[in-house]
């Protein structure tokens, strides 16, 4: 599937629920979905700068795909890692790093965290870009 598929699958799961209070358990319970990041990769080079908790990511590149894994501390952040995670894992490099995000305004997600969480998601966006940034410039 391409990062926009994946998008709009996200749109479309967010549009079934209600309220905010189920979007969020749908957060909880993807979280719980996320392909986990190695324990040796849990360090301080791994880390996001900019959350307020603690998120881990690292990339690998298998046939020219960014594949990402991750873990947070905290059960939302780790949902939106998760999200993240989904719509850019297992794609070129140069499609991640061209991706629009405006999913994330579709869903209301931005607009439903505090100041520091939404820091932390932008936070997330750039470092996950910045990995395809790394792996596109070896393909060059």
């Amino acid at each position: 599937m391409t990062i926009e598929e994946i998008q709009n699958e996200i749109i479309d799961e967010f549009a079934m629920f209600e309220d905010w209070e189920e979007r969020y358990q749908y957060m909880i319970d993807l979280g719980k979905t996320l392909p986990l990041i190695d324990e040796q990769f849990k360090t301080e080079d791994h880390i996001i700068k900019g959350c307020q908790s603690k998120v881990w990511v690292h990339a690998d590149m298998d046939n020219e795909k960014v594949n990402f894994t991750a873990d947070s501390d905290a059960v939302i952040t780790k949902g939106i890692i998760a999200i993240l995670i989904r719509v850019f894992s297992n794609q070129h490099p140069k499609d991640i790093i061209e991706a629009n995000t405006d999913f994330i305004d579709k869903i209301g997600l931005k607009e439903h965290l505090s100041p520091t969480r939404a820091n932390g998601l932008v936070s997330m966006i750039k470092q996950l870009k910045l990995y395809a940034i790394a792996y596109q410039t070896q393909l060059n």
